[in-house]
């Protein structure tokens, strides 16, 4: 069971072996802990001494946001114990071609279930501009194909996102102002769903990393560095598009989410002087950017420098908004999103890797299983999930 509580100026208390929601005197839920998978805890939530101490000992996984969704750190439970698979990790890093193929597998799952709804789009709206990106898509991947280096990998797939995106606004029943992907910060709805939910899948993913005992910092496509999670954000990249950009689409077409749902936040004021001259320090409580404008921030998560050259990054996605407000979503709308999000992933289909039918929850950790077995060499290729 994976919980997300919102209610600021809540507390979180321990009652035996349970854990209470409790604002006040009113106790909102109550956690059974040996059923909890992940807690993610947004904004102003309290958590008492004895509450901590038991999600610790259960391990289940505890995640911090900001109150709009900016992923801030999570509880550290203990690192996985097989030494073997963890030296494995970091010794294929060292083996380029190896790494090339991976990539390419990734990538390729990527690109195909880019072009899949783009021709969805094609079907249900009568437009020819998704059409002819997912052809562009498509022809991408038949030069992918032949790629030799990792870094000509990052070309491709940037390329490929640049049109995606330029394309994905047909898939939207009303205008919205999306025309790009823009982040730091989103400066429209649809970007400012697609950075809250790219965040919790980003979570989803991390804990199953774990469950399967990888370690979630080696990897390829992501340049390891200090502190990035390179392995969550390669196996996210095919889900991108199976959960959080189908589920976006709905989100709006569905009239689940409309424009009274979103609010803009400007950027602080100035900073002011000091009877002395001195400058006032600045006010880092407030986090006028914090609020779902982080997402792909340099500690966490992915840069486009990583994996685009500069004229990929000129043909349509923005890394900054230019000075723009940015734009959030309403404490009501934001639940929507949430149960919305914990719905798909609770949604079934058929799992063509096993012949069975299996949750998009469960799918996550079975791709990190198939992942560590790619690794380990008792698979040589790496199959990614494809959009259907």
């Amino acid at each position: 069971m994976n919980i997300y509580i919102h209610t600021q100026g809540a507390r979180i208390v321990r009652e035996g072996r349970h854990l209470l929601v409790k604002k006040g005197e009113d106790t909102y839920h109550t956690l059974f802990v040996e059923k909890l998978r992940q807690v993610v805890l947004f904004g102003t939530i309290a958590l008492t001494p004895a509450a901590r101490n038991l999600l610790l000992r259960h391990g289940v996984d505890t995640v911090f946001c900001t109150r709009g969704g900016r992923y801030l750190g999570r509880f550290a439970n203990p690192e996985p114990k097989n030494v073997a698979l963890r030296r494995r990790q970091f010794t294929v890093l060292d083996d380029e071609p190896f790494g090339t193929e991976l990539c390419r597998q990734i990538v390729t799952g990527k690109l195909l279930n880019m072009a899949t709804l783009l021709m969805r789009v094609n079907r249900t709206r009568r437009r020819d501009e998704p059409r002819r990106a997912a052809r562009e898509i498509r022809s991408l991947i038949d030069t992918l194909a032949k790629a030799d280096s990792i870094e000509s990998i990052r070309g491709y797939e940037g390329r490929a996102g640049a049109i995606y995106f330029g394309a994905f606004r047909w898939g939207l029943q009303q205008d919205f102002g999306f025309c790009r992907r823009v982040r730091r910060p989103p400066t429209d709805p649809v970007n400012a769903v697609l950075s809250l939910l790219y965040t919790f899948l980003f979570n989803r993913v991390y804990a199953a990393i774990r469950q399967v005992n990888l370690d979630p910092y080696p990897a390829f496509l992501h340049t390891p560095d200090y502190g990035r999670h390179s392995l969550v954000m390669d196996l996210m990249e095919e889900f991108r598009v199976i959960i959080v950009d189908t589920l976006t689409l709905s989100l709006f077409n569905l009239k689940i989410l409309q424009k009274d749902d979103f609010q803009l936040e400007y950027p602080p004021a100035p900073v002011k002087q000091t009877e002395a001259g001195a400058e006032a320090a600045a006010d880092i409580t407030s986090d006028p950017y914090g609020h779902m404008a982080d997402l792909d921030c340099r500690e966490q998560f992915d840069l486009p420098g990583q994996r685009m050259s500069d004229e990929i990054a000129r043909d349509g996605i923005e890394e900054f908004g230019a000075g723009k407000p940015a734009v959030k979503l309403t404490a009501e709308a934001f639940r929507r999103v949430v149960e919305n999000f914990e719905r798909k992933l609770t949604t079934e289909f058929h799992y063509p890797p096993e012949e069975r039918t299996i949750t998009y929850s469960d799918s996550l950790v079975a791709q990190a299983a198939l992942y560590r077995k790619v690794i380990e060499g008792e698979l040589r290729v790496y199959q990614p999930l494809l959009l259907k």
